[in-house]
């Protein structure tokens, strides 16, 4: 869950930002995660807020995983920005026509995926090159040595995220529901 707001919350960063946003400093590898694998349903409402440089951006967002599928849908300023949809073999996505093509959805569901799914079904899905530590604190993406992707759990209802790969950082509150494990 924590994954796919994150990345959710980087596409509406993108979105603001895109067209001084410089090429990521390495390609982060696709999870692409069943829904299933996150191990039990979740249901919350988020407020988000992403930084890419001096540009900061708050964002609202619902996320429901089942069995199934993630759904999720991110607002700004109480306007609809994305909706996504992940069966675990196709994405769905429905994109505000302000948003910028560079706003992918498949880096939503791969940060939400790498922030909430439990560390050995991220493990699973990475190439070899590619490795993934947990403290139960901290939970890092790195190749060869260095760290791209970190969340940091700040507390049960807060979480940062920080894709030091393409330069932005995400703060997650839960504000509704159960907060993400």
């Amino acid at each position: 869950m924590r994954r796919l707001i994150v990345l959710l919350g980087m596409l509406c960063l993108l979105a603001a930002c895109a067209h001084h946003a410089p090429a990521p400093a390495v390609a982060l590898p696709a999870l692409r995660l069943a829904p299933a694998a996150l191990g039990k349903p979740l249901a919350v409402q988020q407020r988000l807020h992403f930084e890419f440089g001096a540009q900061q951006r708050d964002l609202d967002a619902l996320l429901e995983v089942d069995a199934q599928e993630v759904r999720l849908a991110v607002q700004a300023l109480g306007q609809s920005g994305v909706r996504l949809q992940w069966d675990g073999r196709e994405m769905r996505q429905q994109r505000a026509p302000w948003l910028p093509p560079a706003v992918r959805g498949e880096r939503v569901l791969d940060d939400l995926q790498f922030a909430l799914w439990p560390v050995d079904a991220v493990r699973g899905a990475l190439p070899a090159e590619w490795r993934v530590e947990d403290d139960g604190h901290e939970r890092r993406l790195l190749r060869d040595g260095t760290a791209w992707l970190v969340l940091i759990r700040e507390a049960p209802d807060r979480l940062r995220l920080r894709n030091l790969a393409e330069g932005y950082a995400l703060d997650i509150q839960t504000v509704g529901g159960e907060p993400a494990p």
